[in-house]
């Protein structure tokens, strides 16, 4: 769901943007198949279109057999005596400009009182009310995002609302297991997507303080203890040799994430960037980690460009399905690369877009074993050389907040995968013949581009109280049908 707007994903779970009902997910192709299908953790890729429970953005619309979790992502805004984090900014001005108006009201009735001012009542009646529904207007909604946004739901089912984040990684933790140990004797495909390692990092008391890195580093390790977790009963339950494993991030860490002097997003190492930067390496070089006992071999370390992208063909050749064949699908099967049957990856060339923005494209030369990068589009860093966009929170994919690049700043990233150093014509012979060659295969993908429907636009991500999901009478949404009974997944 790419964007040209501000909004690079969705805002609400009251929004009616998602994905798209004739995309074919890979859940679906397994589901055909015969596979039984689950979803555990974060969804965020909306709910409703046009109505209350149409779901047509739901999992369950999309090849999943069972959900639980978030149908939304997790935000600052759903921990209590955290500062706000969905639309900060924006909720400075609403605040700022309500605050002008209270301030233009009580000036007005005070001016009025003391003969000061000689304008009517009738129209500081008429401000007064224009600011409470002004104020109404844009409260209703942002002062309550625990309430709207941080739910727990069972399939179409709410169970909490809001969320309690003290319980949360128990329950996702007993779901994924009780999933794996309902569907042991036929096959099945889990996709356990993580709540960690997003801010506000609610992390349980067991992990606090037991890592080096701070409040960041007690949630990985929490999220390390899951896995292992989910994988010991893939192992007690002998699954073990026929079972496919594939762990990974969907980004590098987010650099601008921080609380004081402590860093709550991550560090990318040696990477330039981070989180929502659509060219740097820091924000889209992430751990791919296989794991399949007797099928693939251990302790084996690939140096090969793959791509998330590539788990949708994966997963459904190994599933015994394939892929749409009335679209272009831009990942590749890796599992030849992954038993070492073959020594390259099959992507020569990979292009890197910050929401519907081409930012870089990068050639796997494999002849000679350059890996080129060109970034046509990079972010400009606040403070300057920051290394992030630290006073902007996020960086942008447009306007005045890049820099465009004529030609593309060029680098070779198996000699400099720092990109600390771009090349030019003087310090790479093969400056124009791999410039030329990148701008041809982007101008050919380009040409592979079909426009769609804007699921990210400002209609969609808006919020629209008649689609919001309430457990109970909107707008007293409230419900906890978990209980505080004790989680024996612990």
């Amino acid at each position: 769901m790419a964007s040209s707007s501000g909004y690079r994903a969705l805002q609400w779970n009251a929004g009616s943007g998602g994905l798209p009902v004739n995309e074919t997910t890979f859940a679906k192709v397994l589901c055909q198949q015969g596979y039984t299908t689950g979803l555990i953790g974060k969804w965020h890729q909306g709910m409703n279109c046009d109505a209350l429970n149409d779901h047509c953005h739901h999992p369950l619309n999309h090849g999943f057999d069972y959900f639980y979790g978030m149908p939304f992502t997790l935000l600052n805004n759903c921990q209590k005596n955290k500062p706000p984090e969905l639309d900060a900014a924006l909720q400075a001005k609403l605040w700022l400009y309500t605050q002008i108006i209270v301030f233009a009201v009580l000036t007005l009735t005070i001016g009025k009182i003391t003969g000061l001012i000689s304008t009517s009542w009738k129209i500081v009646a008429w401000i007064a009310l224009a600011g409470s529904l002004f104020f109404i207007s844009w409260y209703s909604s942002y002062g309550f995002v625990q309430y709207w946004n941080c739910i727990l739901m069972r399939n179409y089912d709410i169970t909490e609302q809001p969320m309690k984040l003290e319980r949360t990684t128990a329950l996702i933790l007993e779901e994924a297991v009780s999933f794996i140990e309902r569907n042991k004797h036929g096959p099945f495909l889990l996709l356990v997507s993580f709540l960690h390692v997003h801010t506000p990092l609610f992390t349980m008391e067991k992990f606090l303080g037991k890592s080096t890195h701070g409040l960041y580093g007690d949630n990985v390790e929490e999220m390390d203890w899951l896995v292992g977790k989910i994988l010991d009963v893939v192992d007690r339950e002998g699954l073990e040799n026929n079972t496919f494993t594939y762990f990974a991030s969907d980004h590098g860490g987010q650099l601008e994430a921080q609380e004081g002097k402590a860093q709550l997003g991550g560090w990318n190492g040696i990477y330039k960037g981070g989180k929502g930067m659509g060219g740097w390496e820091g924000g889209i070089r992430v751990p791919g980690i296989v794991r399949w006992p007797g099928v693939l071999p251990a302790d084996t370390v690939i140096d090969e460009p793959t791509s998330l992208m590539d788990i949708y063909p994966t997963v459904a050749h190994l599933g015994g399905g394939i892929v749409p064949q009335d679209r272009i699908v831009d990942g590749q099967n890796l599992l030849p690369l992954l038993q070492g049957k073959v020594q390259q990856s099959e992507h020569e060339f990979m292009f890197h877009y910050c929401g519907s923005y081409l930012h870089a494209a990068r050639w796997h030369q494999k002849d000679s074993g350059a890996l080129w990068k060109a970034h046509y589009v990079t972010p400009i860093f606040h403070p300057e050389g920051a290394g992030a966009c630290y006073g902007r929170g996020i960086c942008p994919c447009s306007g005045d907040g890049v820099t465009h690049h004529d030609p593309p700043l060029l680098f070779d990233l198996s000699r400099d995968p720092s990109e600390a150093k771009p090349l030019s014509p003087g310090t790479e012979p093969l400056f124009d013949t791999v410039i030329s060659r990148i701008e041809r295969a982007v101008e050919e993908h380009r040409q592979t581009l079909t426009p769609v429907p804007q699921q990210l636009s400002l209609y969609n991500i808006m919020w629209k109280p008649w689609l919001q999901p309430c457990c109970g009478t909107f707008p007293f949404c409230w419900c906890d049908k978990e209980g505080d009974s004790a989680h024996p997944a612990l």
